[in-house]
């Protein structure tokens, strides 16, 4: 491909897709604004998802392909494909998802109307195992202002609020922003890494569905050997998450001592609400477990 730097990297983890990454790959490579280029990286497949995404590569130059000799695991392989990437701007994406032609365009001209934003959402479309599509608006402006706090607390918010209103794991980001961030892996790292972001900078959204993903409701098992984590994580991932994230707020300098109160007020909220919900989903399945007797 080209040694030109493209305006925007479309970052593509992938692992034993199959023929279903044409779909995607092709929604990318469909987009209005062309100066982008797509990046694959390839977790050790063991079909055929090499074979296609070669084919796909030979056919257009912006298309770079990486292979990983073994698998390196799911978090590694999201993180090698953006240090990979010489965009500006990248977006990360599902090898199941599919964008909207607009979608670069719209989010490049937001980024350009608003200097200071680090992160652009749009609305996304979510289909079920079912078939069934939903998505839901966002309306608020919190995570546009410059405060911080302000920001971290409406993320906090959204943790506990529909998964179908905002996702910014899948916005498009300003690269050198978002490579800094540390990351580890463990259960919910992506929610730990939704606030650092929001500490980072202001988001701006686009409420209109430009991006299109499937929704499958893993269970913390299965995603505990995706993510290969040990099994004691799992029963206290809620409590990690929190002290991660605390941990990452009392490390920010950055922050003024009312705005650290009010990150960590945000997050005993946020776990106080999530246990709660557990506490009582689990005295509901006991419930049933009696009565069926």
């Amino acid at each position: 491909m080209s040694n030109a730097q493209p305006v925007l990297s479309i970052c593509l983890p992938v692992r034993n897709a199959g023929p279903e990454v044409a779909g995607t790959i092709r929604s990318i490579l469909a987009q209005t604004e062309t100066d982008i280029e797509l990046v694959i990286s390839d977790n050790a497949s063991t079909d055929d998802t090499e074979d296609v995404c070669r084919e796909l590569a030979r056919a257009d130059r912006r298309v770079a392909y990486h292979r990983q000799p073994e698998n390196i695991g799911l978090l590694p392989n999201f993180i090698f494909a953006m240090n990979a990437a010489h965009g500006r701007y990248f977006r990360w994406i599902g090898d199941d998802d599919r964008l909207e032609p607009e979608f670069a365009s719209r989010c490049l001209a937001e980024f350009a109307a608003d200097p200071r934003l680090i992160l652009v959402t749009t609305g996304i479309s979510y289909t079920a195992e079912d078939g069934t599509v939903a998505t839901e608006p966002y309306e608020s402006t919190a995570l546009r202002s410059d405060d911080p706090a302000v920001r971290f607390g409406e993320l906090m918010r959204l943790l506990n609020a529909s998964h179908l209103m905002i996702d910014p794991m899948y916005g498009m980001m300003r690269r050198d922003v978002v490579a800094a961030l540390p990351r580890r892996n463990m259960l919910h790292e992506d929610e730990i890494f939704a606030g650092k972001l929001a500490l980072a900078g202001p988001w701006g959204h686009l409420p209109e569905v430009l991006a299109h993903r499937h929704w499958a409701d893993d269970s913390v098992a299965q995603l505990g050997r995706l993510l290969n984590v040990p099994r004691w994580q799992w029963r206290m991932r809620n409590a990690l998450q929190a002290r991660e994230t605390a941990d990452y707020v009392n490390g920010r300098t950055d922050l003024t001592a009312e705005q650290r109160r009010q990150a960590m007020a945000a997050i005993r909220k946020m776990y106080l609400a999530r246990q709660w919900k557990l506490v009582r989903r689990r005295s509901k399945k006991l419930v049933r477990l009696a009565t069926a007797r």
